[in-house]
C-alpha cells in the first residue's frame, strides 16, 4: 500500500500560521461525535508526521557516529 504524501514535512508551525488557523476556526460548534472523530483521525495523523526535532537528533546521532 503506498503511504499518503502530504504538504507538511514537520509539525512545527510559525505563530502567525497557527493564529490565523486559531481565527478561521473561532466560533464553530461540533457534535461530540464529530470531535471524537476528528480527534482519532488526527492522532493516527500526527503520528506518521515527524518532528524536526527527532530530525536534528537524528543528524546528531549520524555525525557522532561518523
Amino acid at each position: 500500500m503506498k503511504k499518503t504524501e502530504y504538504k507538511r514535512q514537520f509539525r512545527e508551525l510559525s505563530t502567525e500560521t497557527k493564529d490565523r488557523i486559531s481565527h478561521a476556526l473561532k466560533g464553530r460548534h461540533l457534535s461530540d461525535s464529530h470531535k471524537e472523530h476528528l480527534s482519532a483521525s488526527l492522532k493516527q495523523y500526527w503520528s506518521s508526521v515527524k518532528s524536526i526535532h527527532d530530525e536534528q537528533k537524528n543528524n546528531n546521532l549520524q555525525s557522532i557516529e561518523q
